[in-house]
């Protein structure tokens, strides 16, 4: 079974209240979709990155009552984990899919990372593709434009992500729900993988600034 992109249906799974049929739809609904999409994706990440990349799908089993906002799926090379350490996501919210290079704050060594971006904020300005954002916290949909931020804007953004111990940082493109393409199955992973591998040489920079 091939992916066929995602359906108002599958947003339609956070307006469920409750954090039992909440799950469960996102088990029925989008967690198949993501096995389909995501195995394809890790095969060419792994070209991509020059070593095996493991596919991790969320399972919210920390939650208790609060149902999920969103759900995704990341790779990383770590078998075991995906949040010590930067990896890549592609999500839903009920409005939009994300695709980011994440680097969330459970990173042990933020801190080197930022040193190492700061050292290319040039490349990060100029860079980037006009239509990429910047994401703070991935629990929240609050965006940037990157062609919002001149080289003292990164800066800013930069220092705040190695001096914030709960700050974030998240770099990629958000589609929204209503937008066309994510019906067309192969055309979106396309997308996606066009959106990896313009990411992947920050991606590289953060892995070697570990």
């Amino acid at each position: 079974m091939s992916f066929n992109g995602f359906t108002q249906h599958d947003f339609d799974t956070f307006a469920i209240e409750g954090l039992e049929g909440r799950m469960e739809a996102i088990r029925e609904r989008i967690q198949p979709k993501f096995k389909e999409l995501g195995d394809s994706l890790c095969h060419d990440l792994s070209i991509l990155a020059g070593n095996e990349m493991f596919l991790h799908i969320a399972k919210h089993a920390r939650r208790k009552v609060n149902p999920p906002v969103d759900t995704w799926m990341a790779f990383c090379p770590n078998k075991r984990g995906y949040k010590q350490v930067p990896h890549f996501q592609v999500g839903l919210f009920d409005d939009h899919v994300f695709i980011w290079l994440a680097l969330i704050y459970e990173l042990p060594n933020k801190g080197n990372i930022a040193s190492r971006y700061m050292r290319e904020v040039d490349h990060l300005q100029k860079g980037l593709p006009s239509d990429f954002l910047l994401s703070f916290d991935h629990m929240k949909k609050d965006t940037v434009p990157v062609d919002e931020l001149d080289h003292d804007g990164w800066n800013a953004a930069l220092s705040r992500f190695r001096d914030v111990k709960k700050a974030e940082l998240l770099i990629g493109r958000n589609i929204a729900s209503v937008d066309p393409l994510l019906g067309k199955g192969e055309e979106f992973e396309q997308l996606i993988k066009h959106t990896f591998e313009t990411l992947m040489p920050l991606y590289r920079m953060a892995v070697n600034a570990e």
